[in-house]
């Protein structure tokens, strides 16, 4: 195994720690507490996970979808609609944390399985500009190894949505 296989695999590993601790921290946090926004015009713990949801049913797609083409151009999806559509904030915490939770290990298991070759190609056509978390510029060709890594980045920055304000309340 190389040096860009290793790491790719430890950074897998990694996510899959990340999703496995957040979902046993996600269950101690009530029903009630799910269903409180962080701040004002802000989604509340519930809306989170089902914007995380989302996400994840998305970037499924588009993972497997750039294994099977040359370029990494997907459609993107308006989250606050989409969050409204699904009325996540009458849906059960623990089944969402738990849905959260198996898509991402699934997401995970995709990541793994995904050949080195697929991972590092260049692509020249992409709209990453547009559906990343952190964009790469048109002009700049982009890997699915960018745009998987920035996905993992993409949910950590949701999940300190969550918890650090619940961190600062217990102090």
């Amino acid at each position: 195994m190389d040096q860009q296989t290793s790491d790719f695999s430890d950074f897998v590993g990694d996510f899959r720690h990340t999703v496995e601790a957040a979902g046993e921290k996600l269950l101690r946090i009530s029903e009630a507490e799910s269903r409180i926004p962080r701040d004002t015009g802000k989604w509340s713990p519930k809306q989170i996970i089902g914007h995380l949801i989302d996400s994840a049913s998305n970037n499924h797609q588009r993972f497997v979808r750039a294994q099977l083409r040359d370029d990494l151009h997907f459609p993107g999806y308006r989250q606050e609609e989409w969050i409204q559509v699904q009325r996540y904030d009458e849906a059960s915490w623990s089944g969402l944390v738990q849905l959260w939770k198996s898509y991402n290990l699934h997401l995970a298991h995709v990541m793994a399985a995904t050949p080195q070759a697929k991972l590092t190609t260049l692509r020249r056509i992409h709209n990453l500009d547009e559906i990343a978390s952190v964009g790469v510029a048109q002009s700049e060709p982009a890997t699915l190894e960018y745009f998987m890594r920035d996905y993992v980045v993409h949910l950590e920055n949701h999940l300190r949505q969550i918890f650090e304000p619940l961190a600062a309340t217990a102090v």
